[in-house]
């Protein structure tokens, strides 16, 4: 039976883990946080996606997690209103039957799927790694070394399987000028399944309530020329960076900021892309954000680490020999990755417009809707032919 050994447990990870269990392997899964991540903000689930869950059997949990958001309102600098626009049957620009759920809510199900069937092992991580021609020797957090057939790194888009196998993330990181931190708050404005966008030029603030709950997600973001990456495994500094670039009295500005400095869950990082010309090394390969992280711009994040956990386990079931199999899943997925990558740009200049002109058209534009445009993207969440896992 072939081991793998796959670290992250965030999405790519357990749904990877689910389908190599069904095909015949030996399946351990590390992660590093001690527990299932809890909480997050809302992620999209789309198009080719939508198979997967549908095939994993866990599509019904997730539609009745859907979180139905209602409405958007963008405002003016002052607060008053641009515009309060109907989601009608999409999530900002999918399609009918598209799903918007809590991260972690994903998150519990796809590792309540599979938690009985692979081995689990929170609050660890690989601290070494050396491969060989007939395996991959880990060492683990608490000094414990084991031998696995494959390593599949699924953690990010600052992956450290990524960082140890092939070099550091900057030479495939590709920044596109933003920053944004994300954390919960408590509800006092008595928002209920609707989201309310706040833009000066550079500067974008949200409020994005999943339901009727006493909490909502809070969300600050803005331009940044270079990416901070001193600061990603620096909360203080992570804090800091954020607050000087909001340090001004306007609408709910001062309040945002506040439950920034405070909250207990912030989650600080740069909108980026990982763009590679090969996923795997010998015995180890990529997955999800960290082969090919997409950015939230998007929106296909996570319905690209779902697919791309599905054809990598198609690709192993099918092939022996796991060159050949690494080679068929760049081969399946490569195209359907570079053409969701693409709707970065098509989709970001309407959410973090840049500058007085461009705030201006934005405006204008939103100001004659009832209802939030698609963005035209429902070809790219479907392009691709999905085989079975055997």
């Amino acid at each position: 039976m072939t081991s793998v050994l796959i670290s992250g447990a965030s999405i790519a990870g357990p749904a990877l883990a689910f389908w190599l269990h069904r095909a015949g392997f030996e399946v351990t899964v590390l992660e590093k946080a001690p527990d299932p991540r809890a909480g997050g903000y809302p992620i999209d689930i789309r198009g080719s996606a939508l198979e997967v869950v549908r095939r994993m059997g866990v599509l019904p949990d997730l539609q009745a997690a859907h979180v139905d958001t209602r409405t958007i309102t963008f405002l003016h600098r002052d607060g008053s209103p641009v515009a309060a626009l109907a989601t009608g049957a999409t999530s900002g620009g999918g399609a009918p039957g598209d799903l918007e759920v809590r991260r972690g809510d994903l998150t519990a199900i796809l590792y309540g799927r599979v938690r009985h069937d692979v081995e689990f092992r929170f609050g660890d991580r690989i601290t070494s790694l050396r491969q060989r021609p007939d395996g991959v020797d880990v060492t683990l957090t608490d000094g414990q070394e084991r031998s696995f057939d494959l390593v599949i790194g699924a953690d990010g888009l600052h992956s450290a399987t990524r960082a140890a196998v092939f070099g550091p993330e900057e030479q495939f990181h590709h920044y596109l000028g933003t920053c944004f931190a994300g954390f919960t708050l408590p509800n006092a404005w008595g928002l209920a399944h609707e989201a309310v966008l706040w833009n000066v030029p550079g500067r974008s603030a949200a409020l994005y309530a999943t339901g009727d709950s006493e909490s909502v997600h809070g969300f600050l973001s803005f331009h940044q020329p270079e990416p901070p990456f001193a600061a990603f495994r620096d909360p203080r500094a992570q804090r800091e960076l954020v607050a000087g670039r909001f340090a001004f009295g306007d609408w709910q500005i001062p309040a945002l900021v506040q439950a920034m400095r405070e909250a207990d869950d912030l989650f600080f990082d740069v909108v980026s892309q990982i763009r590679m010309p090969r996923w795997s090394s010998g015995r180890v390969a990529l997955v999800g954000d960290a082969a090919a992280a997409p950015s939230f711009l998007t929106g296909q994040g996570t319905s690209l680490a779902l697919v791309g956990a599905y054809l990598l386990a198609a690709s192993l079931a099918a092939n022996p020999d796991h060159e050949k199999a690494f080679d068929a899943y760049e081969q399946d997925t490569r195209a359907f990755v570079t053409a969701n990558q693409a709707l970065a740009t098509a989709g970001g200049s309407a959410m973090h417009p840049r500058t007085e002109e461009a705030l201006a058209r934005r405006n204008q534009m939103l100001a004659g809707l009832s209802e939030l445009p698609g963005n035209g993207s429902v070809e790219a969440h479907s392009a691709i032919r999905l085989p079975d896992v055997r």
